[in-house]
């Protein structure tokens, strides 16, 4: 990374090897630290040249937003997608963004084929035009650790629709999402739809009316591809359940038992940051599964399967993500347990070969978090209180936690991941809301590193060539739905007129 001075260049990365570092005196696994660089309106300028630096290097970038509200969460479900995309664009056009996470993944082929240089960005954004905050939303980012003061005192400007005069050269936030346009890298988002229709509305152009011209139109915005790790996780993976906490940190895991058996693994590595930047770096910290404290009751099943509960941390149930996956790997474990002494005795009855039995399947879908199920209308409550809610109902993720429980909104999914200053022995047994987890930014560092171990198991990722992970690519999940929205230009659609007048501005003037 680098930045106009010496104060805001970053020194060589420091290595972590799959997320963990380890002690040099004991080999211990010690907590991760991610560092987030916080960009207000008074180090915007300052930070210029690292962010497109950053972005122009980058193999892919993830994205993650906070959002003002959703609007009618029931709408955010119509069965018609036609119907849902209108009613996201109601939302995009009434609603703003509050702060963007950027996540730029750069691949370093010459330190390992899974090797990953990450700069982690939380803008932290003011829209200068009227707009709708709900109470909901309100109450669960304060609840979550966003500072509203600090927002409208600090935050970077910036206008929603179509260009106001010549914006091509100007430092603002429609720009640098024109640069990520510039710079043809592949974007990556979890449970993405709510998130492209703000991104768009926000910081590009008028949405246009049909869903048919809209994907039109990102289809030339990303010509690489958009990647969302939602329907990575469940239609690809076949995780049991797919809000970004628990994926993050499913892959975090299995990221750990490949390095430790010397099988293809994630290595990631940080920028380190001069003294004078320490300010506005926030330090996102990642606790190892031994460090977890056993909980004396049972996971909550809301919480298990959707990553947000409404009793919040007075649920007497556990929350922990460790304990929830490890929940779910003896679950599984036990049905394939019974699945092979079924078949035994099956065989041993009729004296046949044994054969494969649907259930057997390696890829069968997950039982917890069934594709087709309907979602709850708690679910959707996520992203707008976190962008999908962008895995935890109420945010975003909820920054969304998918329209399962949720339409990113804002995300409750981060709430395990440990911070600095937190002892180990807190006494709750769920986090407490408050401590300041759920940013943007760093939930848009947890869907970058999922997308990164998915690449895992696909060999060398073509990112400047080729398609890369095909299995994946220009599919959008859709809550309550079997199948995603396919990103594609249909030859019954046309590009919108706002959008053609942005292409020739971002190549005419490159």
């Amino acid at each position: 990374m680098a930045a106009g001075s010496e104060d805001s260049a970053a020194s060589a990365p420091a290595a972590s090897d799959g997320g963990v570092n380890k002690s040099p005196k004991s080999g211990e696994e010690l907590v991760v630290q991610v560092p987030v660089v916080d960009v207000q309106s008074d180090n915007f300028k300052e930070m210029w040249p690292s962010l497109l630096l950053a972005i122009k290097t980058a193999s892919f970038v993830a994205v993650d937003t906070e959002l003002s509200g959703l609007g009618d969460r029931k709408s955010l479900l119509n069965q018609c997608i036609e119907e849902r995309y209108k009613a996201v664009c109601h939302a995009a056009r009434t609603r703003s963004v509050l702060s963007l996470g950027l996540a730029c993944f750069k691949q370093q082929p010459d330190k390992g084929e899974h090797s990953y240089l990450a700069q982690v960005f939380n803008l932290t954004l003011l829209c200068m035009e009227e707009y709708v905050i709900e109470p909901k939303s309100v109450q669960f980012l304060v609840q979550h650790g966003f500072n509203f003061n600090q927002q409208y005192a600090q935050g970077i400007p910036y206008h929603k629709g179509n260009d106001k005069g010549d914006e091509s050269h100007s430092q603002s936030v429609r720009t640098l999402f024109l640069e990520l346009i510039r710079a043809r890298r592949p974007l990556v988002l979890h449970n993405g739809l709510i998130d492209l229709v703000f991104l768009y509305q926000n910081f590009y152009a008028h949405l246009p009316d049909s869903l048919g011209t809209f994907t039109a139109d990102l289809c030339e915005m990303f010509p690489a591809g958009i990647y969302d790790t939602k329907y990575a996780a469940e239609f690809h993976a076949r995780f049991m359940a797919s809000y970004l906490e628990y994926v993050f940190r499913k892959c975090e895991r299995e990221n750990g038992k490949q390095r430790a058996a010397g099988s293809p693994h994630l290595t990631l590595e940080f920028c380190s940051y001069p003294p004078s930047m320490r300010t506005h770096i926030d330090y996102r910290c990642c606790m190892p599964p031994a460090t977890h404290r056993p909980h004396p009751n049972s996971v909550c099943d809301n919480f298990s399967a959707y990553g947000w509960c409404p009793l919040g941390p007075q649920c007497p149930r556990s929350h922990d993500i460790d304990l929830i996956i490890d929940t779910d790997e003896a679950v599984l474990e036990d049905k394939r347990r019974r699945r092979r002494r079924k078949e035994k005795r099956r065989r041993a009855l009729l004296s046949v070969p044994r054969t494969q039995t649907s259930g057997e399947a390696e890829d069968c879908p997950p039982t917890k978090q069934v594709c087709g199920d309907s979602p709850k209308t708690e679910e959707i409550e996520q992203k707008g209180t976190e962008d999908e809610t962008k895995d935890h109902p109420g945010s975003q993720q909820g920054h969304k936690n998918d329209l399962e429980m949720g339409l990113q909104p804002l995300k409750p999914e981060t709430a395990d991941m440990a911070t600095e200053e937190e002892p180990g022995s807190q006494a709750s047994p769920n986090r407490v809301p408050g401590d300041g987890l759920h940013r943007a930014g760093f939930d848009a560092f947890m869907t970058g590193y999922v997308m990164a171990y998915v690449g895992v198991s696909q060999g060398p990722q073509p990112c400047s060539s080729g398609l890369w992970l095909p299995e994946c690519h220009n599919k959008v999940y859709l809550s309550g739905k079997a199948v995603p929205l396919t990103v594609a230009k249909s030859q019954f659609s046309r590009s919108s007129k706002a959008h053609n007048q942005k292409m020739k501005l971002a190549w005419g003037s490159s």
